[in-house]
């Protein structure tokens, strides 16, 4: 079976980008544009990995990772982050998060990411 990956940011270019990355490599991908639909096609889906931007209207990421980590304690999420972000960073680390990328990302650090969570 494909690994799934559901795919978080309020930015569609963005969210494009990382989709067809994944795709192109194999995966079966999910799309939410915010922290709500995200935690909602969490628990429908329960992707393999979850890569969430930090920064989103409404709900944000470390919102939703704090969500999904307590209804499902064994979600593997990578944190997506623009660079200056630091603390964001440590905060979704100590909430649950298992790795982050800065953006705009590498197509190989990206993958090489969800790679790493899919295997551990």
């Amino acid at each position: 079976m494909m690994p799934k990956v559901l795919v978080v940011d309020d930015a569609v270019f963005m969210r494009t980008k990382a989709s067809k990355l994944l795709t192109d490599e194999g995966y079966s991908v999910i799309e939410a544009s915010n922290g709500e639909e995200a935690v909602e096609k969490y628990a429908k889906e329960r992707p393999d990995v979850v890569l969430m931007d930090i920064t989103m209207p409404g709900m944000d990421g470390i919102a939703a990772l704090k969500k999904i980590i307590a209804d499902y304690p064994e979600a593997r999420v990578i944190m997506c982050t623009a660079l200056g972000q630091r603390s964001m960073v440590l905060e979704a680390i100590k909430s649950g998060a298992k790795d982050f990328v800065v953006k705009p990302f590498e197509p190989e650090q990206l993958l090489a990411a969800v790679k790493k969570q899919i295997e551990s």
